[in-house]
């Protein structure tokens, strides 16, 4: 990978938007752009619907879906193509840690660490944050069917866990700068002047 060749990850809990604002980046700065597969997991709704019973499955489902992404990445990279993704691999820890008990978080963390070994490393981080309200607001709007059984304590838990996350991969990449997009005061939807504000942002460390 060039060491030159953009490649930044949008971040944050469900519902936070980080998919609209990567296919809004992709088109405002001409880069390819990577989407999680979501809805595909076979195991998703099930999982919502009782997250003990079929968290492992589930996890395992997204950890080798976003492997495989990650090496069609590379290869973009590799080639000099700027890229925009809403997730960074990470967050697969973060989910299995809050839901896999321990006998099995062990041996999924044995795969992780194998699988994400050569995983390109991002040259910029944008952590959209926001409050529980506004989270469940927008998984509403948009309307996923496999999403209506997500209990509000979940998604509080993830608003932390995402914060300890960011903190460690700062810690991880220290010199991947980290935007930090304020998801309940900044609507870059209906909002072109904050939207502006983010791609203004996004040029000065690109």
């Amino acid at each position: 990978m060039s060491e030159h060749t953009p490649f930044i990850v949008v971040e944050g809990p469900i519902g936070v938007g980080k998919t609209t604002l990567t296919k809004l980046l992709a088109a405002e700065f001409s880069y390819a752009s990577l989407t999680e597969i979501v809805e595909e997991n076979p195991f998703l709704g099930k999982f919502y619907e009782n997250i003990e019973e079929w968290s492992f499955q589930t996890e395992m489902f997204f950890l080798c879906n976003r492997y495989k992404q990650l090496e069609d990445t590379a290869e973009k990279l590799q080639a000099g193509v700027p890229v925009v993704a809403d997730y960074h691999i990470f967050k697969n820890l973060i989910f299995a840690r809050r839901t896999l008990p321990k006998d099995q978080l062990d041996k999924y963390i044995r795969i992780y660490n194998i699988l994400t070994e050569e995983v390109p490393e991002p040259t910029a981080i944008v952590y959209i944050h926001a409050s529980l309200p506004t989270l469940l607001k927008r998984i509403n709007q948009r309307g996923r069917s496999i999403e209506q059984h997500i209990e509000p304590e979940y998604l509080e838990q993830l608003i932390t866990d995402y914060e300890e996350a960011i903190a460690s991969m700062s810690a991880m990449y220290p010199h991947v700068p980290i935007i930090k997009i304020d998801g309940d005061n900044y609507d870059y939807v209906e909002n072109q002047s904050d939207l502006d504000y983010i791609y203004n942002l996004i040029r000065e460390i690109t």
